[in-house]
């Protein structure tokens, strides 16, 4: 079957077209006690009733599955790309994914931010050079491109092509940029915080502005409290120690997590995720049966288009040959010498355009070669670091960085801490928070050196480029790079954990029906 599943209605918001996670028909008084839920004068608990979730801006709907990581490498025909990876049984949760990579002017964006943020700051110079792309990856000693060099990323010529010349830190610095400036938004927008209208409104005719806080919003930080912004539509304060409310003074709070207002990080996706994406099974999928398999994100062993209207059109940008990257003049095959617009080529089957080709992607995984022999069978993923964020013991307050961020610590212990442990700041001496090398360590020598080409900073990219031959397209191949080091062919795109069930469409599906709560009564 050749059927495309647009799952997401891309919204500003990610309200579209939603589905719900909270139990259905579900009552506002607890099963188990009987107390009434969003009551003060039962407390003050409160539940969130009638939960929608829906992506987050950009992204698309992923429903998760089951499926052979690396079980396309071998069918590439006249290439065995069985030494790139090692196939597996593997299940992918639910998740969130980009539409497309992300472009310059995404980019140019986030570059902005920085210096509108930090302007009259010291450490504005330091944190915006630390996020320029390296233009210098264009350089070739045999190749003219010093066109691109000054002007790949700002021209609006190339605004919507991909960012390239950003290291893995540096993508996965921009999700959590990502994450805190789309939730303050929400947040702004529905009124729960001071409105970004309200920000910059006179407070009399030719008044100045109401002056701007000076304080950097993170998600974090605001869920925890420190950040007082108290929008005209915050939630009521319904816990027992709050002001009464008295005509249009009422008490309210902050947002928190149980509301379900706020998303869940932007972050890279991880290998497993990233392919079952690009593989875009779904779409060849009956019954629990896979109909075809793929080498490519589409159907067909072949690089061509064999529709009718775009018969014999290449189906991806990448280089067909030493020197051939775009075709004969008059008849451009991929229409692209470099890279080309992010929206470029038909989306596979989950909506997700050039999952092959344009520019390799940055996934979060630390690489190793036989990595999959020993992961999990469930969300596979080597490179795990666990980390606590920074408090005051006595009262939670989080220790804040210069970018308004929590500052973090390795975690000092895998199990939850006693009270007494907790006050202490207790450190479990055994606990080993770094797992990026687990069952499978870097190797040093005697004198520090390297014993093999990858180490605990080496992370894998997928996808091939306008650079690459029609092998790096499939989405087993996988290849690693420094988490420091850039190059011209390597972009990005994020994704997002998608939170409950992992269906996505329910509807025409058979279900099991479940019985509504009987509501208790005082007799």
């Amino acid at each position: 079957m050749n059927k495309i599943y647009f799952y997401a209605v891309v919204s500003l918001f990610g309200v579209g077209a939603l589905s719900s996670c909270g139990p259905k028909g579900g009552s506002a008084v607890s099963e188990k006690t009987g107390y009434a839920y969003n009551k003060r004068e039962n407390g003050g608990f409160e539940v969130k009733k009638n939960y929608k979730r829906g992506p987050g801006p950009g992204l698309m709907e992923i429903e998760g599955g089951e499926f052979i990581m690396g079980g396309s490498a071998i069918e590439i025909p006249g290439q065995d790309m069985t030494s790139y990876n090692y196939k597996r049984q593997v299940t992918v949760s639910s998740f969130y994914m980009d539409e497309t990579e992300v472009s310059n002017t995404d980019w140019l964006e986030y570059l902005h931010w920085i210096r509108t943020t930090f302007r009259g700051k010291p450490e504005l110079a330091e944190y915006y050079y630390t996020a320029l792309p390296d233009t210098l990856v264009w350089r070739r000693p045999l190749s003219y491109n010093e066109p691109y060099v000054n002007n790949y990323l700002r021209h609006p010529a190339y605004g919507d092509y991909p960012v390239v010349g950003v290291t893995w830190q540096q993508a996965a610095d921009y999700c959590v940029w990502r994450t805190d400036r789309v939730n303050e938004l929400i947040l702004r927008e529905k009124g729960f915080m001071t409105t970004f209208k309200d920000l910059n409104k006179p407070t009399a005719k030719g008044g100045t502005p109401v002056k701007k806080s000076d304080t950097i919003f993170n998600t974090d930080v605001y869920l925890n409290g420190q950040i007082k912004d108290i929008g005209k539509k915050a939630p009521l304060d319904l816990s027992a120690n709050a002001a009464p409310t008295t005509g249009k003074n009422k008490a309210q709070r902050n947002v928190r997590l149980e509301d379900g207002e706020i998303f869940q990080p932007y972050r890279l996706p991880t290998e497993a995720e990233w392919e079952y994406a690009a593989m875009g099974l779904i779409g060849n999928t009956q019954y629990a049966n896979i109909n075809e398999k793929k080498v490519y994100p589409w159907n067909g062993l072949g690089i061509t288009s064999p529709k009718k209207s775009t018969r014999g059109m290449i189906l991806a940008n990448f280089k067909r040959g030493k020197g051939d990257y775009m075709g004969v003049g008059g008849s451009l095959n991929d229409k692209g010498s470099i890279t080309q617009s992010v929206r470029s080529f038909t989306p596979n089957d989950f909506g997700l355009y050039n999952m092959a080709g344009n520019v390799n992607e940055w996934v979060q995984d630390v690489y190793r070669p036989n990595t999959f022999e020993a992961t999990e069978g469930l969300n596979p993923f080597r490179g795990n670091v666990y980390a606590d964020k920074e408090r005051d013991p006595q009262n939670s307050v989080i220790k804040i960085d210069g970018k308004g961020r929590p500052v973090m610590k390795p975690a000092g212990t895998g199990v939850k801490q006693t009270w007494a442990q907790l006050q202490s700041q207790y450190v479990d001496s055994t606990y080993k928070a770094d797992q990026r090398g687990y069952k499978d360590a870097e190797k040093d020598l005697p004198n520090g050196e390297l014993l093999t080409l990858y180490n605990d900073k080496s992370r894998v990219y997928k996808g091939g480029s306008w650079n690459d031959q029609a092998m790096w397209l499939n989405p087993a191949a996988r290849r690693f790079l420094q988490e420091d080091e850039s190059t011209a062919d390597i972009g990005f795109r994020c994704a997002m954990t998608m939170l409950g069930a992992p269906e996505v469409r329910s509807a025409g599906k058979p279900q099991f029906k479940n019985k509504g709560t009987k509501p208790f009564k005082v007799k």
